[in-house]
C-alpha cells in the first residue's frame, strides 16, 4: 500500500493529509501559526512557523502507520507572498503576504508608469497590491539593504519544498501570479524582471504542477521520519491545487470558493485576458490556464457582522426579506481585488430607513457579496465562456440559506460537496500524478470523486435579483472618491 501527502499551506496554518492510493483520508492534522499586523494593512508570517508546522504535523499522521510506505508529497498554499533568503539560506524578513496592501504606491506606479498595456502583454495581467512584483518594489524602495542580501526570492509552498528537497523550484500555476511570469508561455518574464532589477538567477526552476522536483533530502526525511526516496511534488497555487481537488479540469467548469475571502475560479483550454485586466488569467495545475477573480471579503463579512456587529446567531429570521428588501450592501470591508482594484474602498449600507431592521440589513450582507460574486463572473462570461453550473465550496456553505441566495443571484445550478477536501486532496493527487503508475493514478482519481447537493436558482428570484444587481453595480462608481 502506497500513502500519499497531501500539504496545505494556508494563511492560518498548515493541513497535513495522509491519503491511502484509494483516496481515502487515513488521518490529518492542523497546525495553526500567528498572522502579524505590525502596522494597518500589513499582513506578516514567518517561514520557519511554516516548516515548524509540517514537521510537527507530518510525523504525529504517520503514528501507527510504516512510514516507508509514503511515496511522495504534494503541496498546494498559499499564492503571492514574498520570501526572500540570503546567500546562507537564512530568511531575510517575514515573509509579506498575499492580503497585505502596504505596497500600493508601487501597484500604481507599475499600472500607470510601466503601463497596463505591457503589464498584460507580458504577463496577462495587471498590478493588483497582493502580487508579488509590487512587494519586490516595495523592498527595493523601503529596505534596500533587505533587497541586496535577497539571493533566492520565492513563493510560500515553494519555501516548503526547497527546505524538503534542496531544489529551488516553483510551478506554472504559482509563478503566474507574481506578475513577473510570462503566463502564455509559461516561462519568467525578461521585460518584468528588469522592471524589478531581479535576475533569473535570484529565482526558482519553474515547473508543471504534477512534476516532481527532487527526493526528500536526508535532513528533512531525519526530522520527518520518513525514508529519503519519497518524491517531493512541487504543487500548485491553493485556487489550481482545490480545482485539481474538486475536478474543476475542463475548460468551462467553475467553482466558487465562500472562504474569508471569496473566489471565482473558471478552467480553459486557451490564454485570454480582460481587457480592462479587472480578473486574472493565471497556469492550471494542469497545463492549460484559469481565470480567477478574488473578493477581499466574503464570509468575513458575515462573521464581521453576526458575531462583531449584532453579537447574534442565524436563525432564519432574514428569509422573510428575501425578494423584498431594497437595503444593499458593499461588502469592501478591506477594500477590494477584483474586478475593482481599489485598495483604499471600504463597505457600506446603502437605503436604510427607520424602518430597516436587522435581519433585512443581514440579508444585505449576504447579497452584497453574491453580487460581487456575480459581478466577477459575468465578465468571465463576457471572455465567451458559458457557464450553467458551478462548484461551491468554503465555510460560507454552512449558511445552506446564501448558497440559496447565491444560485438565483447568479441564474445557474451550484453543485454543493457532501464532502470537502479542496487544495489539500489537490495537492495529494498531484503528487499521485508523479508517483503512481498511470492506470493507479486513473484508479485514484475516480475514487475520489465527490457527491454533491444540487441548489438550483429560484425563478421567481432571478428576476428580483438581476434588478436589484443593476441598482447595486452602480453605488461603487458614485462613491468611491
Amino acid at each position: 500500500m502506497n500513502y500519499l501527502l497531501g500539504v496545505d499551506l494556508g494563511t492560518s496554518g498548515t493541513k497535513t493529509v495522509l491519503f491511502d492510493e484509494d483516496g481515502n483520508v487515513i488521518a490529518s492534522k492542523t497546525i495553526e501559526y500567528p498572522l502579524y499586523q505590525e502596522k494597518n494593512g500589513w499582513a506578516e508570517q514567518r517561514p520557519e512557523d511554516w516548516w515548524d508546522a509540517v514537521v510537527t504535523g507530518v510525523p504525529e499522521l504517520l503514528r501507527g502507520f510504516d512510514a516507508n510506505d509514503v511515496a511522495g508529497i504534494g503541496s498546494g498554499g498559499q499564492m503571492h507572498g514574498l520570501v526572500v533568503l540570503d546567500e546562507n539560506d537564512n530568511v531575510i524578513r517575514p515573509a509579506i503576504l498575499w492580503n497585505d496592501s502596504r505596497s500600493s504606491l508601487e501597484t500604481e506606479y507599475l499600472n500607470n508608469i510601466i503601463g497596463k498595456k505591457t503589464l498584460q502583454q507580458n504577463t496577462g495581467n495587471i498590478a493588483f497590491p497582493g502580487f508579488t512584483a509590487p512587494k519586490i518594489l516595495w523592498l527595493k524602495n523601503n529596505e534596500p539593504e533587505n533587497f541586496q542580501k535577497a539571493e533566492k526570492i520565492m513563493l510560500p509552498k515553494d519555501y516548503l519544498a526547497y527546505r524538503l528537497s534542496g531544489v529551488v523550484a516553483t510551478d506554472c500555476s504559482d509563478a503566474a501570479g507574481t506578475l513577473y511570469f510570462d503566463t502564455k508561455n509559461r516561462r519568467w518574464s525578461g521585460t518584468m524582471l528588469s522592471v524589478l532589477g531581479v535576475g533569473e538567477k535570484n529565482l526558482p526552476k519553474v515547473y508543471e504542477s504534477y512534476q516532481a522536483v527532487g527526493t526528500l533530502k536526508k535532513s528533512a526525511a531525519d526530522e520527518l521520519g520518513l525514508n529519503e526516496n519519497v518524491k517531493i511534488v512541487i504543487g500548485a497555487g491553493d485556487n489550481a491545487a482545490s480545482a485539481v481537488g474538486t475536478d474543476t479540469i475542463e475548460s468551462g467548469d467553475c467553482n466558487i470558493s465562500l472562504g474569508t475571502s471569496g473566489t471565482i475560479f473558471v478552467a480553459s483550454d486557451e490564454f485570454n485576458y480582460a481587457p480592462n485586466g479587472a480578473i486574472h488569467t493565471f497556469c492550471s495545475a494542469t497545463g492549460e490556464y484559469h481565470y480567477l477573480a478574488c473578493i477581499l471579503s466574503a464570509a468575513s463579512c458575515q462573521k464581521w457582522w453576526i458575531e462583531g456587529i449584532t453579537k447574534s446567531s442565524y436563525d432564519g429570521g432574514f428569509t422573510e426579506y428575501i425578494g423584498k428588501s431594497q437595503v444593499m450592501f458593499l461588502p469592501y470591508l478591506m477594500g477590494e481585488r477584483s474586478p475593482i482594484n481599489d485598495s483604499s474602498i471600504r463597505g457600506a449600507f446603502f437605503g436604510l430607513s427607520l424602518n430597516t431592521t436587522k435581519d433585512e440589513m443581514t440579508l444585505a450582507v449576504l447579497e452584497g457579496v453574491a453580487f460581487a460574486i456575480k459581478q466577477n463572473l459575468d465578465i468571465i462570461r463576457d471572455l465567451g465562456i458559458h457557464i450553467e453550473t458551478s462548484k461551491i465550496c468554503g465555510g460560507g456553505t454552512r449558511n445552506k440559506e446564501w448558497v440559496k441566495i447565491i444560485a438565483s443571484v447568479l441564474n445557474i445550478e451550484l453543485l454543493l460537496p457532501e464532502v470537502e477536501h479542496g487544495a489539500v486532496l489537490g495537492a495529494a493527487l498531484l503528487g499521485a500524478r508523479a508517483c503512481l503508475p498511470d492506470d493507479g493514478y486513473e484508479r485514484l482519481k475516480s475514487s475520489v470523486k465527490s457527491s454533491y447537493t444540487r441548489i438550483l436558482p429560484n425563478e421567481k428570484l432571478v428576476k428580483y435579483y438581476s434588478e436589484k444587481y443593476s441598482k447595486w453595480s452602480e453605488l461603487y462608481p458614485k462613491i468611491k472618491e
